[in-house]
């Protein structure tokens, strides 16, 4: 079942990389008691999550915050090592969160999966953004198959 607007995020750990390396960061963790915008990539350095989707959410990183989001959260069905990469690749520091979903748990449990075997990428993410208010999904945004429209920083900012 997919997740919808109104439903409690489920339990989940992701991971996430700290000065003292890979940690894992719960899910009550990342949402209790916040505001959290949440997105989500088929993967890291592919063409349109490097070109668009990281880079207009880091861009608008300030504007989310003045609209009451406390946490700005990217997730992908990668390792966490591969995240870190892609931070630092396109240059992220504190703007937004970067998590790993290695074995895709979280992804399949909120019914957002994608097969991307077609295309030698196995189990993925498909593209979404959603806003949390304390773990409760209160905007949803999925993206149709190849479309990046809905889920962008652009069009969260526009419906907050």
């Amino acid at each position: 079942m997919t997740i919808k607007v109104g439903d409690k995020l489920p339990k989940a750990t992701f991971m996430h990389f700290t000065a003292e390396g890979p940690a894992p960061v719960t899910g009550d963790e990342l949402f209790q008691g916040k505001t959290v915008a949440l997105f989500a990539v088929p993967g890291a350095f592919t063409p349109t999550c490097s070109a668009k989707h990281l880079p207009g959410f880091k861009a608008h990183a300030a504007e989310l915050k003045a609209k009451g989001i406390d946490t700005i959260a990217c997730v992908s069905v990668n390792d966490v090592f591969v995240m870190k990469a892609w931070g630092k690749d396109q240059g992220i520091e504190d703007e937004v969160l970067m998590l790993a979903d290695g074995n895709g748990d979280f992804t399949k449990a909120i019914g957002l999966e994608l097969d991307g075997s077609k295309f030698g990428m196995g189990g993925r993410s498909q593209r979404y953004s959603l806003i949390a208010k304390d773990g409760v999904v209160t905007q949803l945004n999925v993206e149709e198959g190849g479309e990046f429209k809905v889920s962008s920083a652009d069009y969260l900012l526009e419906h907050l």
